[in-house]
């Protein structure tokens, strides 16, 4: 299985969150869960502190994953600034579309390119010509691509034109973590709000999102008193106010599994993992390159590969795709690419080996209906 952003859970994860669901406290009030309230607000102004380390006063929140950060993410940049343009690449997720649909924004504006990244030139020109408040969207890992913008070069021009940046890294964002592939975030640190999803390259059952902020101010839009839950008085008494920290009432504490995983495996173990997993993203690009009967989209900046068999159409390759997944012999997904249907391995199991990744081009190869009688010739792995 290898067609989406979906990942087999750790162990010790899996194991927190059983604990969560025996305990099952709810995240709306103090009463109903101080010990998870308080590793939450500890463990949130860690990573804030990770993913902001020049801030003064950065802050997280936990999610859902992407799509509630970026609703999050429009929501306050609407609140700042009235009804802002967001302006996006045509790759971005399509919960950004969504949450201008369901915040009364003007429909978002998504650059065309090949790649469906956001190109630098194409935004200096809408950002000149398009009346604001602006709010840019750039993304760190497409759900398609897996491609990260430059985002020094957005953050520049979200600072000539001052609009607001937030930068969608539910993908790519983890690379934090990553040791030598941290550089491929530079520039992260400077967008106003920004998305990160754990229940991906962080191998957290789902859901294990986080939505982070430069300012904690900016939260302050999401304020709310109800009585029965954070009555004023007992606010001012010392009882910590949980309603401001997310749109939701009931909740899980998903920050314990978060906790545990960040414990036990620490900086290292989370680099290996990740590290691992790209390794195998780039073994797989090049045995699809030295293969004869397949073509490579491009080399992967994290963990996803787009293939196609060679000449074959796009009809073959939906069909190559569906034979594999009604066979119950793989799972793969699909994308369009210059104009073209791909087949989209998305590798996030950090133990794949060579003889896994040359099982699934056979797989490919055997279910393509010009080869499927042909004599094959796997390159070996290097």
């Amino acid at each position: 299985c290898a067609a989406h952003l979906h990942t087999p859970p750790l162990a010790l994860a899996a194991a927190a969150d059983l604990a969560v669901c025996a305990l099952n406290p709810s995240m709306d009030s103090w009463d109903q869960a101080p010990a998870a309230a308080a590793l939450e607000e500890t463990v949130t102004a860690a990573l804030a502190a990770e993913i902001y380390p020049r801030a003064a006063a950065p802050a997280a929140l936990v999610t859902t994953g992407g799509t509630e950060s970026n609703q999050l993410g429009l929501l306050l940049a609407r609140e700042r600034h009235g009804a802002v343009q967001t302006v996006c690449g045509s790759g971005a997720h399509h919960s950004v579309r969504r949450a201008a649909w369901l915040l009364g924004l003007p429909e978002p504006l998504a650059l065309p390119t090949a790649h469906g990244g956001l190109d630098p030139a194409a935004l200096d020109d809408a950002l000149t010509r398009l009346p604001g408040p602006h709010l840019v969207v750039a993304t760190a890992g497409t759900t398609d691509t897996g491609r990260i913008d430059p985002l020094p070069e957005i953050a520049d021009l979200c600072a000539r034109h001052r609009a607001e940046l937030h930068i969608d890294a539910a993908y790519g964002g983890a690379l934090l973590f990553a040791g030598r592939h941290r550089a491929l975030l530079a520039g992260l640190d400077r967008a106003h709000s920004i998305t990160l999803d754990l229940h991906k390259l962080g191998w957290q059952p789902i859901a294990a999102g986080l939505f982070a902020v430069a300012d904690r101010d900016r939260l302050a839009p999401l304020s709310l008193t109800a009585d029965y839950l954070n009555a004023e008085d007992d606010t001012a008494a010392g009882l910590p106010d949980l309603l401001g920290r997310s749109l939701r009432t009931t909740r899980r504490p998903d920050i314990l599994k978060i906790a545990v995983t960040l414990g036990a495996l620490g900086r290292d173990g989370l680099a290996e993992l990740i590290g691992r997993t790209l390794d195998a993203a780039q073994r797989f690009a090049g045995l699809i390159e030295r293969h004869p009967r397949l073509e490579l989209w491009e080399r992967p900046q994290l963990s996803t590969v787009l293939f196609r068999p060679t000449g074959a159409g796009d009809e073959q390759i939906a069909a190559v795709r569906r034979t594999l997944l009604t066979e119950g012999r793989a799972v793969l997904g699909r994308t369009r690419a210059d104009g073209r249907l791909w087949l989209k391995a998305t590798l996030l199991n950090p133990y794949t080996t060579p003889g896994d990744l040359r099982q699934l081009i056979e797989l490919v190869e055997g279910s393509t209906p010009d080869d499927r009688h042909a004599p094959r010739r796997i390159p070996p792995a290097p």
